[in-house]
């Protein structure tokens, strides 16, 4: 489910808005700056289908978002529960709290997701916005946008990543705890 929750960054508690509609959703965000769209889900991709047939499959969405040719890089990120990897906890974990703090970027953040799920907290002035993306679901981050990103406890998701260059991941750390006081991505999907 794709959620746009609205909070004060004073208070997470005092939630201004809180949807499920998409259109609404890309309002509020386009509102701020922010581009979230809905792409069409092709039918039979998972999380084992291959990164070459991903990227087939959305070619020509690919092609359109990157017409300027701006975006040098663009790959598939993924990560999956591995039952059978006794280290799929503690990787997980770690995969989880790399980008848990607020940072930015120089440059723009563009992630379409494929399959699963992920929130971006986006913080914008006086107010954070908890965007929770799922399968289907574009969003553009701009760059220097304070922001900082929730994979949930149990990370599954598959993403198309674009970049400007090849270290346009890197985050920029402000070492604001903001983070620490709002709901994370579970949290938001139980309430």
């Amino acid at each position: 489910m794709t959620l746009l929750q609205v909070m004060a960054d004073s208070a997470a508690g005092a939630v201004r808005l809180r949807t499920t509609d998409d259109a609404v959703i890309a309002a509020e965000l386009a509102e701020r700056g922010i581009t979230f769209e809905r792409w069409p889900l092709m039918a039979g991709l998972s999380g084992a289908t291959p990164t070459e047939d991903i990227l087939a499959e959305y070619a020509d969405r690919i092609a359109e978002l990157n017409a300027d040719g701006r975006f040098k890089h663009i790959d598939v990120a993924r990560i999956h529960p591995d039952e059978s990897d006794p280290e799929w906890p503690a990787k997980a974990e770690a995969a989880r709290t790399k980008f848990l703090d607020e940072h930015r970027h120089a440059e723009d953040e563009v992630r379409f997701f494929v399959t699963g799920r992920g929130c971006f907290y986006l913080h914008l002035g006086d107010e954070v916005l908890a965007t929770v993306c799922t399968a289907g679901d574009l969003v553009s981050v701009p760059a220097g946008t304070l922001h900082w990103f929730d994979m949930g406890t149990r990370p599954e998701f598959v993403a198309v990543r674009f970049f400007e260059e090849e270290d346009g991941w890197v985050g920029d750390f402000t070492g604001d705890q903001i983070s620490s006081g709002f709901p994370t991505l579970d949290q938001l999907l139980a309430g």
